[in-house]
């Protein structure tokens, strides 16, 4: 059950600054992403100020300050995944989402990421969609891919 911005709050009654990071994850779980109204809201909670919030959360690269599309794709980009061809596969994303990693697409429906590994090192290369992975991936299977999830974002 995803919470509101006023329960999340509310989990931490007596919160001191120790509170800070676990307040911004706990944001960042039940919204996808940390908003300025949360960042104010966190900071007037704990008594700090909304600079200070934001100087932590963006230290940290788990953070995201804009909403995520409605499917998250990441690209692994681990030895194992880079030695069988994951640049590729991110350039070929990019150009045909045209977006960069880190970015959504105007439209909101895919926002890129890259990350370092994704654990799944014997199905390389992998991309990621939502946590459902994708295996043994190449440059041809990656329209039939990108189309299967633009068919459910057209169906919601």
């Amino acid at each position: 059950m995803k919470l509101s911005l006023d329960r999340i709050v509310a989990k931490y009654p007596n919160a001191a600054r120790s509170a800070l990071i676990p307040m911004l994850q706990d944001v960042q779980a039940n919204v996808g992403y940390v908003s300025r109204e949360a960042m104010q809201r966190i900071a007037r909670h704990l008594g700090l100020s909304t600079v200070k919030v934001f100087g932590v959360a963006s230290f940290y690269n788990q953070f995201r300050f804009q909403a995520p599309g409605r499917f998250v794709i990441q690209v692994c980009r681990g030895t194992a995944c880079h030695v069988k061809g994951s640049l590729r596969l991110l350039q070929n994303l990019q150009r045909e989402l045209k977006v960069l990693p880190g970015q959504t697409t105007r439209d909101g429906v895919f926002t890129l990421e890259v990350v370092a590994c994704i654990g799944a090192c014997g199905l390389a290369p992998v991309i990621c969609v939502n946590g459902e992975f994708h295996a043994g991936v190449t440059p041809e299977k990656l329209p039939k891919i990108l189309a299967q999830y633009r068919k459910q974002a057209e169906a919601a």
